[in-house]
C-alpha cells in the first residue's frame, strides 16, 4: 500500500511539475507573439519545454506567422504596382490629352486658314485615338487578370490560325518593308485553348515584333514531345538584359523597343491570357533578337 502511494505522489508531483513548465512555456509564447504583433521583433515563435504537442503547435503558428508575412508582402508588392500603374496611366493620358486641348484652342482661333484647321483636327484625331486605345487596353488587362476571366477552350489548328492572323499584317509588314521569315510545318498542330485568346496573343506579338523589329522577323510554330512552341523573334540590336527583365511589365517603354503608338500593355496582356490558358509566354534575348516564346 506504502509503495503505491509512494508512486501516485511522484507522479502527481511529475504532473505538477509538467503542467508548471507548460504554463510557464505558454507565457513565454504569448510574450514572443505579443512582440511579433506590436512590430517589437519580427522573430518566429521558439520552445524551451521539449513538449511534442506544444511543439507542433510552435511549428503550426510559425508557419502561420510564414503566411502572414508572405500576404504582407504580396500586399505590398500589389499596392506598389497599382501605384505605379495610375502613375503610368496618368502620365501616358496627360500626354494625348494635353495636345487635344492645346489643337482645341488653335481651331476656335478665328486666324487658323482652313488649312491649318485640317491639320490640328487630324492631329486632334490621332491623339484621340490614341487615347482610346490606352483606355482600352487597360480595361483589357484589368478584365483578363479577374480570377473569374471567362475562356472558351476548344481545338484549335494553330497552324491555320497563325497563317490567318498574318494575313491581317501584310500592309504593316508592307509598310515598314519587312519580309518576314515564316516556319510553319504542313501537317496540322493541335492545342487546346481559346481561339479569341490566342488570337490576341498572337496580333500583339506580330504587332510588337513589327513596331520594334531593326530589320528581321521571324515567325516559327514547332511542336516537341510534350509541348508546342510559338516563337516571335525580331531583331533588337539595342535591347540590354536589364529591359529584358521588365518586358512584361504594365506600361514599361524602354526607348529602344517601346517607342512609337504603343501603350506598354501589348506585352503583358499576352502574358496574362497565355496563363490564363496555362500556357507560358517568355522573353529571351540572344545575338541581338528578341525572342517572344509561346508555350501550350
Amino acid at each position: 500500500m506504502l509503495y503505491i502511494m509512494i508512486i501516485a505522489i511522484i507522479a502527481f508531483i511529475f504532473v505538477l511539475t509538467r503542467l508548471y513548465f507548460l504554463k510557464k512555456e505558454m507565457k513565454r509564447a504569448t510574450r514572443q507573439l505579443f512582440n511579433l504583433n506590436q512590430n517589437i521583433t519580427a522573430k518566429k515563435l521558439d520552445i524551451r519545454y521539449m513538449d511534442r504537442d506544444f511543439e507542433m503547435l510552435a511549428k503550426e503558428i510559425n508557419n502561420q506567422i510564414d503566411l502572414t508575412k508572405k500576404a504582407k508582402a504580396d500586399k505590398r508588392l500589389t499596392e506598389n504596382e497599382l501605384k505605379q500603374a495610375i502613375s503610368y496611366i496618368s502620365h501616358d493620358i496627360r500626354t494625348p490629352m494635353t495636345s487635344i486641348l492645346g489643337y482645341i484652342q488653335f481651331l476656335e482661333s478665328d486666324e487658323t486658314s482652313p488649312e491649318m484647321r485640317r491639320e490640328y483636327t487630324s492631329i486632334v484625331k490621332k491623339s484621340a485615338q490614341r487615347l482610346k486605345i490606352l483606355l482600352e487596353d487597360f480595361f483589357e488587362l484589368s478584365i483578363i487578370e479577374q480570377v473569374d476571366y471567362p475562356l472558351k477552350m476548344e481545338s484549335i489548328k494553330l497552324n491555320e490560325l497563325i497563317l490567318e492572323v498574318l494575313l491581317g499584317f501584310y500592309e504593316e509588314f508592307n509598310q515598314r518593308n519587312l519580309e518576314p521569315s515564316i516556319i510553319i510545318p504542313d501537317n496540322d498542330i493541335t492545342i487546346t485553348a481559346d481561339p479569341s485568346a490566342v488570337r490576341r496573343v498572337i496580333e500583339n506579338l506580330v504587332l510588337n515584333a513589327i513596331r520594334h523589329s531593326s530589320g528581321k522577323v521571324t515567325i516559327q510554330l514547332k511542336k516537341g514531345n510534350s509541348s508546342v512552341q510559338l516563337i516571335i523573334s525580331n531583331s533588337a540590336a539595342q535591347l540590354s538584359e536589364q529591359d529584358l527583365e521588365h518586358i512584361f511589365n504594365r506600361f514599361y517603354k524602354a526607348d529602344q523597343t517601346r517607342t512609337g503608338s504603343g501603350t506598354g500593355l501589348g506585352l503583358p496582356i499576352a502574358k496574362s491570357l497565355m496563363e490564363k490558358m496555362n500556357g507560358r509566354l517568355t522573353a529571351e534575348l540572344m545575338d541581338n533578337q528578341l525572342a517572344m516564346k509561346c508555350e501550350w
